[in-house]
């Protein structure tokens, strides 16, 4: 009877979990105002355009659906005109066909349902007030819609689900390279969630752009530190989640080989 009464506990506790995080999504989606431009919390100016790069469709580099992948980018000035943040937006993930399939019918997976103008705040922002240290900086969102943190390599026949986060990655920042960045003086990679791992995935390579160039590269990683710990019911459920994400999308062959090595990139144990 105790055994019955603890796990119903557990199960309301999870449950009490999954509606506040359904009401945190609600509260972001309520950052869409009606004119079809997302607002990111605290930010001020005016709205930044996005850019779909339809030209990275013939290097595979497209969304879960199959369109074209994205970013929004504000062109620096002054002191900033040669500096470069580039931020990776987050979003969560998805672990199975099923709720990749689901993500695909959203801004998370089609470049076709993004808002077409974002406000940038926060690290992003354009304000000297709030943001000293970068208003003045090429400030870039490069937008989510892969589900597996930039990472995956693949397509699905059956479902017409396409993994191709890490093309995603290289495309846009060989545009941005070609814009100008290839020449920053000093660059940061940022992003938070999804998209503080993708930079923790990413970091090295993109560093390994600016290769010789004399560029100061730095790397942001923004409450994106995910622990294999057990939780409260005595299931690994992180890293069942992230096998799950690493079977669907393929990112196993993308992962660093300093970290599989020493242990399955998919394995659940």
């Amino acid at each position: 009877m105790e055994e019955k009464v603890g796990m119903a506990k557990l199960w309301a506790l999870f449950l009490v979990v999954v509606v506040l995080a359904g009401s945190a999504q609600a509260a972001a989606d309520r950052n869409v105002s009606r004119g079809g431009m997302r607002r990111l919390a605290g930010a001020p100016g005016v709205p930044v355009p996005i850019t779909v790069l339809t030209s990275a469709v013939a290097m595979g580099a497209v969304c879960m659906d199959g369109t074209p992948p994205a970013y929004h980018m504000d062109s620096g000035y002054g002191a900033g005109k040669n500096r470069w943040i580039v931020h990776l937006e987050g979003g969560s993930w998805c672990e199975s066909v099923g709720s990749c399939l689901y993500r695909k019918a959203s801004r998370l997976g089609s470049s076709n349902l993004m808002n077409r103008q974002m406000y940038f705040g926060g690290i992003l922002s354009s304000s000297p007030t709030e943001n000293p240290d970068f208003f003045s900086w090429n400030r870039v969102m490069i937008r989510y819609c892969d589900g597996a943190s930039f990472a995956g390599e693949g397509y699905d026949p059956r479902s017409g689900l396409f993994s191709r986060g890490q093309r995603i990655f290289n495309a846009v920042i060989q545009h941005l390279l070609s814009m100008g960045m290839s020449s920053a003086d000093q660059v940061l990679l940022s992003g938070s969630s999804a998209g503080a791992l993708a930079v923790v995935l990413h970091c090295d390579q993109f560093g390994g752009f600016f290769a010789g160039r004399g560029t100061t590269v730095k790397c942001l990683a923004d409450a994106g530190f995910f622990l294999d710990a057990v939780n409260v019911a005595g299931w690994h459920t992180l890293r069942t989640y992230f096998g799950g994400v690493v079977a669907t999308h393929g990112v196993a062959q993308n992962l660093p080989r300093s970290c599989t090595s020493h242990l399955d990139a998919t394995s659940v144990r």
